[in-house]
């Protein structure tokens, strides 16, 4: 960042006057996190919008063969956490209705966890077509975590982190070449920068996770890592304790990323996003568009589970606001076309 007293261009297009010591310079200095925060997830949105392989989905191999049996009480429990997802992302949608940057900003307490908890309902209805009535958050990480790299997801949002601290592997990124130590403070223009801020993330999260698991083994007498010569509990990791920590943790994905988003209107950490000069409105597009494009994919494999009159009755019981909104268009968009036709396109699957 510039620092000497002239035109300095911030990440979201506009040009400030900055004199070091002066309230702008401030406001920049402390607005970088929520920055950085912003760069990632706009990347992960850009990635996703060149990508577009919503529709590979339906010629998965995966996809193809699933067909689950879905009793009458599979199916009632599928529509209340549908309901669940679907409410969350539409007060995620309306929030930047409000032509109100200031009540933007505050909204951030609201939205995060919208943004998050839509998703996870959305998870938590997939899993339940499969018979599987996941609620502890842990176990839902992994089992997403795992089909993520089974070749559940496309390409868009089948990325994922695997491996020991300082020795990550990013998979699905092929053109992230480097993951440096900081993120830059601009927003990516090009793919091969967006796939390089999305590796960013991952690794941060990962980082994070992994702090919290080493922190949480070595408190516990009875889990935390011994020297092998005196029996004392490790003050300091090597490279096989971290390997043995990454095996425990599995794999980092884009629900790791999500959950990040699992912020307490408590938090002191969510004042760095209301108090920052940051483009908020941006902010809520991403979130708005990574949550639709994640709860299409779960929506997807719903579908075909149910059958796409089973899935449209579903519809039908809705509240009306929710009916008339945006799942008409993703229906008519993307759940009927992908499960009444198959046209010939080259498949994008995720490496």
């Amino acid at each position: 960042m510039q620092t000497n007293s002239e035109n300095t261009q911030n990440p979201v297009g506009t040009t400030w006057q900055i004199t070091p010591g002066t309230l702008a310079d401030e406001t920049w200095r402390k607005s970088i996190p929520a920055q950085v925060f912003l760069n990632h997830f706009f990347a992960i949105d850009f990635h996703i919008q060149q990508l577009d392989d919503l529709a590979d989905l339906s010629r998965f191999p995966i996809f193809e063969g699933f067909a689950p049996t879905v009793t009458d009480e599979q199916r009632r429990a599928l529509e209340k956490l549908l309901l669940n997802c679907w409410s969350a992302e539409y007060a995620l949608r309306i929030t930047p209705v409000v032509n109100d940057n200031h009540y933007l900003q505050n909204s951030l307490h609201w939205t995060f966890p919208q943004a998050y908890y839509s998703v996870l309902f959305g998870v938590r209805a997939f899993l339940s077509v499969l018979g599987e009535t996941v609620s502890n958050e842990e176990a839902i990480r992994r089992r997403v975590g795992n089909m993520v790299v089974r070749g559940y997801y496309p390409a868009s949002v089948g990325f994922y982190a695997s491996g020991p601290m300082n020795n990550y592997r990013f998979n699905r990124l092929p053109l992230a070449r480097r993951v440096e130590g900081k993120s830059d403070l601009t927003l990516p223009n090009r793919e091969a920068a967006a796939q390089a801020e999305v590796a960013q993330f991952l690794k941060t999260t990962r980082d994070q996770r992994m702090k919290a698991l080493r922190q949480a083994i070595q408190k516990n007498p009875k889990t935390a890592f011994r020297s092998l010569k005196t029996g004392e509990i490790l003050q300091k990791f090597g490279e096989e304790q971290y390997r043995q920590l990454g095996r425990q943790m599995g794999y980092t994905t884009y629900f790791d990323i999500l959950s990040r988003l699992r912020i307490s209107s408590t938090n002191r950490e969510i004042e760095r996003f209301v108090d920052s000069d940051i483009d908020i409105r941006l902010f809520h597009e991403s979130l708005v568009n990574i949550v639709a494009h994640v709860n299409s994919v779960h929506e997807l494999y719903i579908a075909k589970a149910l059958g796409l009159q089973g899935y449209r009755q579903l519809i039908a019981k809705l509240p009306v606001y929710l009916q008339e909104s945006f799942l008409s268009e993703r229906l008519r968009t993307v759940v009927e076309p992908a499960l009444t036709q198959n046209p010939p396109q080259p498949l994008r699957i995720a490496a």
